[in-house]
């Protein structure tokens, strides 16, 4: 791909990102901000993480970005038994007497990682190596992955036995937490009305694995202000108790606030929200746009949070 200047490549990426989100629209019915904030993941080489109840077709809208993006596409369905080999790969001995690495599932750009939170710590930790180091490491051999390299992973908040919550340190590898409701009326008319019916709907194909990468490096040239920059640093680190930026609120109801991944995540989203929004750098209104979804599974809250009712959202919005 190649464009006289940034800013007509930030114009394409703006039309690009309609294209992408009407042809997703054809099958996804609702769920705006999850599709937008999947997109900013991806465009912002970064992880996302969805939450939400059966049935809100979170599988069916990581397909649906996959099949949209021309990418290839692996879905893990994670159990209790599932071992880190069956993500990475194994090793086999050959016809030939030598050892053969068979890749993985994780060998993909889109991987799903369907209720992550359903496998035990050790199968979870070979998957987000895998997303921090880009790369697997089997046999003392490393085998980089391929590029984009992109988990969704799905976690479902209403069955609690048998799961495995993730870690806050492990959350903290995702870019985005991002929380799917219920349709609205209208929505689940449409939805009924299409699923049951016949009329099979076939997605054009808009973008490819190299066109991701260019815009992937594109976000990274957008300017910054430094008002940007600081409001930024400012909000990641009012989140923290008992820092000198933090709030009575925080400091009463919060144990435990985000780190500096926060902070760099709230400039990349901003600059990827910019972009797509058909503005050549962002402002403060991109930072508050991408905060919620990016500091929503950093911020920890204490029993009195709890017992009062205040969710981490308020929190963030008092925050904003």
């Amino acid at each position: 791909m190649h464009y006289e200047n940034d800013k007509l490549a930030v114009d394409a990426l703006h039309q690009f990102y309609k294209d992408i989100r009407n042809e997703i629209g054809k099958v996804v019915i609702g769920q705006d901000e999850a599709v937008k904030s999947v997109l900013i993941s991806i465009l912002s080489n970064g992880h996302c993480l969805l939450v939400g109840v059966p049935g809100l077709a979170k599988t069916l809208l990581v397909q649906t970005v996959a099949d949209v993006l021309d990418l290839n596409f692996n879905r893990i369905q994670f159990t209790p038994d599932l071992m880190p080999g069956d993500i990475i790969g194994t090793e086999i001995l050959g016809e030939d007497r030598t050892f053969k690495f068979i890749k993985g599932p994780v060998f993909s750009n889109i991987v799903l990682a369907d209720e992550i939170n359903r496998t035990p710590p050790k199968t979870q930790a070979a998957l987000l190596e895998a997303m921090q180091e880009k790369s697997v490491t089997a046999a003392g051999h490393k085998h980089i992955l391929p590029k984009p390299f992109f988990v969704l992973a799905t976690q479902n908040p209403i069955e609690q036995e048998g799961t495995y919550p993730l870690p806050e340190a492990q959350l903290d590898r995702f870019m985005f937490n991002v929380q799917l409701t219920y349709p609205t009326f209208e929505q689940e008319l449409i939805i009924v009305r299409n699923s049951t019916g016949n009329n099979p709907v076939t997605l054009k194909k808009l973008i490819n694995a190299d066109q991701i990468q260019f815009f992937q490096r594109l976000i990274k040239t957008i300017p910054v202000t430094d008002n940007v920059l600081e409001y930024a640093v400012k909000l990641t680190g009012k989140t923290r108790p008992g820092s000198p930026l933090s709030t009575p609120e925080i400091n009463q109801y919060v144990n435990w606030g985000a780190g500096p991944r926060a902070s760099q995540f709230l400039i990349l989203g901003a600059k990827c929200h910019a972009a797509i929004s058909g503005k050549y750098a962002p402002d403060i209104e991109d930072v508050q746009a991408v905060a919620e979804a990016i500091l929503r599974h950093r911020i920890v809250r204490n029993y009195r949070a709890e017992a009062e009712g205040l969710s981490v959202e308020k929190i963030i919005q008092n925050l904003l």
